[in-house]
């Protein structure tokens, strides 16, 4: 699935599709009552009685999220769980910070936040599709969520609108977190968890964490983590560590290159906001680690399966937020799949670069290289820019798929006089300019 560009584009599987309509309708999933919503690229599965959760996403039939078997097809209310978290997976929302310090933080437990039956509608079909999830005032905390989850006919990305609403009858503090469980299994062997799951997010220059990153629990050497050329690594491996990264970029990426499907989760960043312990971004892995027993030895508890299943948290927070009563706050995401063999050098609305976009002059001529993915279906265009970065002059070169690399290679350009870098843009079929892909400067 990955696409060689020369003066035109080959198309794939991905590519441009008929645009036909998006869709909501219910279904059974894994014995919950749920609802379903579709385009020609995507399936998501919502169990408004599990929290509001978002219980699985597929793009070009491959499943992202982790749904624990341990819970399957049942629900387990508040009142029954008896203060105990039941992790169903899935996506969700959640209040940060957590802890039992005070009233401040939350504790981790089945609540009206994570547990309660959320109000399901739907607000539009067709061009697009929109589903509105209203949870129930939780007086533990006085949070009341509320999510809009939005796609349209003509993309596979998907924008999630969560609202935050005191309803308690005093002032509140809280930060909203995004907390997306990956199914990290083999997909060729579900009783072995992937060793080829990546995920990626840029380290922030002059970070607060002396390493980059900090790691809040687990091994503070875990191999897991490395930094390289200012971007995070993370090379699961099968041992229990959440780490906290102080990223400024404004996305995340989670790479499986077992399969080649990943997922990019965007975010707006905003440089003065007080976020928890500093953190931006979270990744949690789930699985085996030290615990204590009454003698205080040192042991590691069950490593099964069932047990401790094979998945990773990455997690989005929000700025923490003062709210006076019945004062809400929005936080939105979106999140971009796609299907890549490369490492993420640069992200942005528009789409993702994993070979660096480069611009080679040869006498008159130049040559183009690089490796994109386009988050939407469209059209390439080569702006070629002056030296103040205005538009001398535009050229076509063809259709790309949407969420699928696209391997530029151009030779023989003949750019205009004064030409001194060369845009990427990517426009839609109603050649409306959806923004850069890459840009450079010609370099000789």
């Amino acid at each position: 699935m990955k696409h060689l560009l020369s003066l035109a584009l080959a198309l794939g599987p991905l590519a441009m599709y008929a645009q036909t309509p998006c869709s909501v309708h219910p279904v059974t999933y894994q014995g919950w009552e749920a609802q379903e919503v579709t385009n020609q690229w995507l399936k998501l599965t919502v169990v408004p009685q599990l929290g509001g959760r978002l219980m699985q996403v597929e793009f070009d039939g491959h499943p992202y999220l982790f749904v624990n078997p341990k819970f399957r097809g049942q629900y387990i209310s508040p009142t029954e769980a008896k203060g105990g978290w039941i992790n169903y997976g899935g996506d969700k929302i959640w209040p940060m910070p957590e802890g039992d310090q005070d009233d401040h933080h939350w504790v981790l437990a089945s609540t009206a936040i994570d547990d309660l039956p959320y109000a399901f509608k739907v607000l539009s079909q067709g061009k697009e599709c929109a589903v509105q999830l209203d949870g129930q005032p939780d007086t533990i905390t006085g949070l009341q969520y509320s999510r809009t989850i939005t796609i349209s006919a003509t993309s596979p990305e998907i924008h999630f609108h969560a609202v935050t609403k005191n309803a308690a009858t005093h002032p509140i503090e809280w930060s909203v977190q995004s907390v997306s469980q990956y199914d990290l299994s083999d997909h060729t062997n579900p009783t072995d968890y992937n060793h080829d799951l990546y995920a990626y997010t840029p380290a922030k220059p002059n970070s607060t964490y002396p390493d980059g990153y900090h790691v809040r629990s687990g091994l503070a050497d875990d191999p897991s983590f490395s930094i390289q050329k200012d971007l995070f690594q993370l090379h699961w491996k099968y041992f229990e560590n959440e780490v906290w990264l102080d990223s400024p970029a404004g996305w995340l990426a989670v790479l499986d290159r077992q399969s080649h499907f990943g997922m990019i989760e965007h975010f707006t960043y905003i440089p003065a906001g007080n976020y928890p312990g500093k953190a931006t971004t979270i990744f949690y892995k789930n699985g085996p680690g030290v615990r204590f027993d009454k003698q205080d030895h040192a042991t590691i508890p069950d490593t099964t399966q069932l047990a401790t299943p094979y998945y990773m948290e990455a997690e989005i927070n929000s700025p923490i937020v003062k709210l006076a009563p019945n004062q809400t706050y929005a936080f939105d995401t979106t999140w971009s799949p796609i299907y890549t063999t490369g490492t993420p050098i640069s992200v942005n609305p528009t789409g993702l670069v994993t070979q660096a976009f480069t611009a080679t002059a040869e006498g008159t001529q130049l040559t183009l290289t690089g490796t994109v993915t386009a988050f939407a279906p469209g059209t390439l265009v080569l702006s070629y820019l002056n030296q103040r970065g205005a538009e001398i002059e535009k050229q076509t070169l063809g259709p790309i798929a949407v969420g699928v690399e696209a391997v530029i290679q151009q030779q023989g350009l003949t750019p205009p006089a004064g030409t001194k870098a060369i845009a990427l843009k990517l426009v839609d079929q109603n050649n409306k300019d959806l923004g850069i892909l890459a840009r450079t400067d010609i370099r000789k």
